[in-house]
């Protein structure tokens, strides 16, 4: 399993509009991604602290092919759309573990 995370800044005024567009656009536009099997957006907790939003692929390819795609051209077109630029930065992680109780 390959897991992308992303955090991404919104100021609080701003929360409410990218919760929308944010969850919409998952929903819009990642149907049928190969390789992709999980996607969340996390609200941070604490004054400033930024959102989080993950991706589980299977391989590190899935996502690198996703990131060349049209799914993902359409979930980062819109500049004016607060958060929903393409990320600058992402952190890659390959899963070790996966304990349910």
């Amino acid at each position: 399993m390959f897991i992308v995370t992303n955090r991404i800044p919104v100021p609080a005024e701003g929360a409410e509009a990218f919760e929308k567009v944010f969850v919409e656009s998952m929903n819009t536009t990642l149907a049928g991604v190969p390789g992709l099997h999980r996607t969340t957006l996390q609200r941070p907790v604490g004054d400033d602290a930024p959102y989080v939003s993950t991706m589980e692929f299977d391989t590190r390819d899935d996502f690198f092919a996703w990131l060349k795609s049209d799914s993902f051209r359409a979930a980062h077109s819109d500049p004016d759309a607060p958060g929903m630029q393409a990320p600058s930065a992402i952190e890659q992680h390959v899963l070790i573990a996966d304990v349910r109780v």
